[in-house]
């Protein structure tokens, strides 16, 4: 490819995607592309063209899901709502995912088309660490199940539990119950202060019902809920997690005193 090769390619990416695209040649048919699109740290992201065989691709050279690895839990971007996230991103603009690295064929008569959607793939996938505020409590609630699938046995969890003596119409769910024991592990995911609160209620009722369990709850981030919400709450639980990312051992360690964890 010669130099002026190089500056046809550029400009047909700039006639996409923007002024400010450049290309370098980094080694025998390896370009590194330049834009102006970055993660939230101020990194760039990276995108190479080069050529494989008779082929040519777009390639990030497994950098982007490196990087969202800095905020994000890895096992979250493989299931769940992420993992969904990703999936539709990856079909929506035919972008390949091998072993992290997320390729795109490129034809050499629809060069600029191809980056233009290599980019929009790229800035979706991204775009992750940016969910709506609704699409964050779900991909909570989905990684506390995910953690709790991986952690208790199997047998001895119930998700989306009601008492079914006491709580006939389901009014009172509780997230996890995890039995096995004269007292059964009454675990709740704590996104939000209604959230909250709807727990302090459901907690009461279980408490003023006698129904033997011992209350455990895993904020989102306990930082978020109002303090009086948060009183009240402390007042019905048994034991409470700031987190579910930063806690995540502590948790485990808390599971074995119940001899619960899954072996």
């Amino acid at each position: 490819m010669s130099a002026m090769d190089i500056k046809e390619i550029e400009s047909l990416f700039r006639s996409k995607v923007g002024q400010q695209i450049e290309i370098y040649a980094e080694g025998v048919n390896r370009f590194k592309v330049f834009t102006p699109f970055q993660f939230d740290d101020g990194d760039s992201l990276s995108i190479v063209l080069k050529r494989i065989g008779d082929k040519w691709i777009l390639t990030d050279e497994a950098h982007t899901y490196m990087h969202l690895s800095y905020e994000i839990d890895m096992n979250s971007l493989e299931k769940g709502t992420r993992q969904k996230i990703i999936t539709s991103v990856l079909s929506g603009y035919g972008i390949k995912d091998q072993d992290g690295e997320l390729l795109l064929n490129v034809e050499q008569d629809d060069l600029g088309n191809a980056f233009y959607s290599y980019v929009q793939g790229l800035i979706r996938i991204t775009d992750v660490t940016y969910l709506t505020r609704e699409r964050v409590r779900s991909t909570f609630m989905d990684d506390l199940k995910t953690f709790l699938h991986e952690n208790v046995a199997p047998e001895r969890v119930k998700f989306n539990y009601t008492d079914p003596s006491h709580d006939a119409d389901g009014k009172y769910p509780v997230d996890c119950r995890v039995n096995g024991m004269a007292k059964p592990l009454f675990i709740f995911g704590i996104s939000n202060e209604d959230k909250c609160r709807d727990v302090t209620i459901s907690l009461m009722w279980f408490e003023k019902h006698g129904i033997p369990h011992h209350p455990i709850a895993v904020f989102e981030d306990q930082e978020e809920i109002n303090r009086k919400v948060l009183a009240r709450f402390s007042d019905v639980v048994e034991k409470q997690f700031s987190s579910l990312s930063a806690n995540r051992d502590r948790i485990k360690k808390y599971f074995t005193e119940f001899g619960v964890q899954h072996t």
